[in-house]
């Protein structure tokens, strides 16, 4: 019999709509564990992706919410704690993003970009942390990216913020890992993924990486469930590359 590891948990991804966000909610799904599927406004394409999550024989629940929506995100979790009792995983993968020279950039631009990705982060940790420490497990896996490693022109805010999620992981990981939480970050390279026009184009690169392709989105979503299994309770405050060997440091 195929044994379901994440069987009883419930993830919570953000921007689970499409992408990324979408193939992590299906490898979490395929493990077991149900899927509170949030989308800013794309309600059909969650529904969709909803249905996938049925298929693999787990339960879900689609919540339509701004990560940036303090009140709105504590209302998703206290769903998914009413539909399944907690929220035991949390994938922080929403974001956004764009291309504006510095000097052109207004802060409403950079407000924009920090709000989504780190504030959000902030606010659905927050609202599912304490669940996490009622059951005494739990798992945070939030999605980087190569750029602040490598550092890209016209994306000061969007470095800024994945910077900043890796220091506000590692401080969830030294905080709750002895309360049998950890958080982690993965931080993908360049991916085969459909692009809204608002992110601008990719980033050129003088030179293919080492393994000379995009990343599929089933690769970046192996590396989050990898993270969430039970039997990785002792991997916490680290960021997961996932590049093909664009980037090699630490």
């Amino acid at each position: 019999m195929e044994t379901k590891p994440l069987a009883g948990k419930t993830a919570l991804v953000t921007g689970a709509a499409r992408n990324i966000g979408r193939a992590i909610a299906l490898s979490l799904a395929d493990a077991g564990a149900n899927i509170i599927v949030n989308t800013l406004q794309d309600r059909s394409a969650a529904d969709a992706v909803a249905k996938e999550v049925t298929e693999y024989g787990a339960e879900s629940l689609v919540c339509v919410a701004d990560v940036t929506d303090r009140k709105a995100v504590l209302a998703m979790a206290e769903a998914g704690r009413d539909k399944f009792g907690a929220v035991d995983i949390l994938i922080s993968n929403a974001s956004a993003r764009g291309q504006v020279d510095f000097l052109d950039m207004t802060y409403e631009d950079w407000r924009r970009v920090i709000d989504i990705s780190l504030d959000g982060a902030f606010h659905c940790a927050q609202a599912t942390l304490p669940m996490m420490v009622e059951r005494g497990w739990g798992r945070i896996v939030t999605l980087g990216g190569i750029a602040w490693h490598v550092g890209f022109s016209r994306r000061a805010n969007n470095l800024t913020g994945k910077a900043g999620l890796t220091g506000f992981t590692r401080a969830l990981a030294a905080e709750f890992g002895d309360r049998g939480i950890t958080a982690n970050v993965v931080s993908p390279g360049a991916v085969d993924t459909v692009r809204p026009a608002s992110a601008g184009a990719a980033p050129p690169r003088e030179t293919p990486p080492p393994v000379p392709r995009k990343a599929k989105v089933e690769e970046i979503a192996a590396a989050a469930r990898f993270l969430c299994l039970p039997e990785q309770a002792y991997v916490t405050g680290q960021i997961i590359h996932v590049n093909g060997g664009a980037y090699m440091g630490s």
